[in-house]
């Protein structure tokens, strides 16, 4: 049995069928969520995060293996994100050295009485950091939502939402790099936006598409039964010329799965994820993956993204195609949270086809998953104040570079250089005044011993001269120009009244 709903979302005429099962609500704890790029990570220092609302910190022990914990110790609730990772493999709180193995356990107590007493006061158990199961998948750590051994039990029972392809380990298949950033927008408006193709012609006008060519009517057909735990399809037809097939594929709670299958039989897969971090924010993580067709030919990816680069190159980028949705998707959420009354289908005009799998996945949320996300307890549900500083809005440190030790490296070396460059060019234009110096000398010694006429002091000076002035202006611009790049690690401006 089919539900019927229309572009409205309202029980009537244009088909998106759910599953009329009776199922348990989605549990959102119970879930597999990506939170970082394991080589992004620096393994010496704990990561704080934050998922469903709750502090966590991230840390590595001396087996190299990635634990998750609660971020407060449990001696007096300082933050372990602020402690350090010990040689000995432990996670050391730095407000009284309390120390932590993997497992969450209180190995060290030392402003204990003696070793007999810190053994007895580590044996209790309200000295245990409180732990997540964690997993590495395909590059990136997995933390299941619930703790407990409750939890470490279920965790077992489920698989990540992987990508089957990177499962292969097959030539024919190239993973291109992982993109990671925490966006000022809810998890909501970022499934919702990467549930909309029709967005992307107009929103990334330059890099993906022309707004005044491309944005063409098409329909979106569901292909896959909506259910509680494995989510729902949508196929877009007709597709552009040359594309076979374009499907959209949500597998709750956090992937977004595109597959776009050329007429020649090579696939570009974006798997895009997202992790409810906190209300108004969540953590994006994603990549694309091409599979060449018979012949061995590679498709082509999405735009410059497609490109080989280095992955730190490839996350300075990406602010150019972020920021071009989120500079409407951060106050497009303040917009609905204060007009809304109601369900979300009453505060929005939606007529046309292409919004059918927005309405689905709203529908998804409201009849299957409980109609919001279940924020930990205490956490401050309320949505941030829009943000109407620009350079705060549209801040890359704070959201990315700061924890992606690749950025921070390669942001090192850029600064390197830039010194370098301002260093040769000072040292270039020292050798022109130099040359000059010595031209001038040289030219004045020659008229006074009459072998020329003092008015030839004024010709032009020496070629030397003209090229290290050449050579200081040189490495003066290539100082300039990676000046202006390194800004790009810190914050990218956009506005769409400028992308022409």
């Amino acid at each position: 049995m089919t539900t019927k709903i229309d572009f409205q979302g309202n029980m009537d005429n244009a088909s998106i069928p759910l599953n009329q099962n009776k199922e348990e609500v989605f549990q959102w704890k119970k879930q597999w969520y990506p939170v970082a790029v394991v080589d992004f990570l620096d393994p010496s220092r704990p990561h704080a995060i934050q998922l469903l609302g709750k502090d966590l910190v991230l840390w590595r022990d001396s087996l190299s293996k990635w634990s998750c914990f609660e971020d407060c110790c449990p001696h007096r609730l300082a933050p372990l994100s602020e402690g350090r990772v010990e040689s000995d493999g432990t996670l050391l709180c730095a407000y009284h050295a309390w120390r932590f193995d993997s497992q969450g356990n209180c190995v060290s107590i030392p402003q204990s009485k003696d070793q007999q007493t810190s053994s007895k006061h580590c044996s209790n158990s309200k000295s245990s950091a409180i732990s997540y199961p964690t997993q590495e998948r395909q590059g990136l750590l997995w933390v299941w939502a619930e703790s407990g051994s409750e939890g470490q039990l279920e965790s077992q029972l489920r698989t990540p939402r992987i990508i089957p392809e990177l499962e292969e380990n097959s030539d024919t298949v190239v993973h291109l790099f992982w993109n990671i950033r925490d966006l000022p927008y809810g998890w909501d408006f970022f499934m919702e936006n990467v549930a909309d193709p029709a967005h992307v012609p107009v929103s990334h006008h330059g890099i993906v598409g022309n707004r005044y060519k491309d944005a063409n009517y098409y329909d979106m057909l569901c292909i896959k039964e909506m259910s509680t735990q494995e989510g729902f399809s949508f196929e877009i037809t007709p597709t552009a010329p040359t594309i076979e097939q374009a499907i959209h594929d949500f597998q709750p709670p956090c992937q977004m799965r595109i597959v776009s299958t050329s007429r020649d039989g090579g696939k570009l897969i974006l798997a895009l994820y997202a992790s409810p971090t906190r209300p108004g924010w969540c953590r994006h993580i994603g990549c694309q993956v091409l599979v060449k067709n018979e012949m061995g030919k590679t498709p082509k990816g999405l735009g410059v993204f497609g490109l080989p680069m280095p992955a730190w190159l490839g996350h300075v980028l990406s602010s150019l195609f972020l920021h071009q949705d989120l500079v409407f998707l951060h106050y497009q959420q303040k917009i609905l949270a204060k007009h809304q009354k109601g369900q979300w289908v009453n505060a929005v005009y939606t007529p046309n086809p292409q919004d059918k799998m927005v309405i689905a996945f709203r529908q998804w949320l409201e009849k299957k998953a409980g109609g919001s996300i279940p924020w930990a307890s205490g956490c401050n549900t309320d949505l941030p104040l829009p943000e109407l500083d620009k350079q705060k809005l549209f801040d890359v440190w704070t959201t990315h570079t700061q924890h992606c030790q690749a950025c921070k490296d390669a942001l090192k070396n850029i600064k390197r250089l830039r010194v370098l460059a301002y260093g040769l060019s000072i040292l270039c234009l020292c050798v022109a005044v130099i040359l000059d110096a010595r031209a001038i000398a040289v030219k004045a010694a020659l008229a006074s011993a009459n072998q020329i006429p003092a008015s030839l002091l004024t010709i032009f000076p020496h070629t030397g001269f003209w090229w290290a002035l050449g050579g200081a202006t040189l490495f003066l611009l290539l100082g300039y120009l990676l000046d202006k790049f390194s800004r790009l690690f810190y914050v990218y401006e956009f506005e769409h009244a400028h992308n022409d």
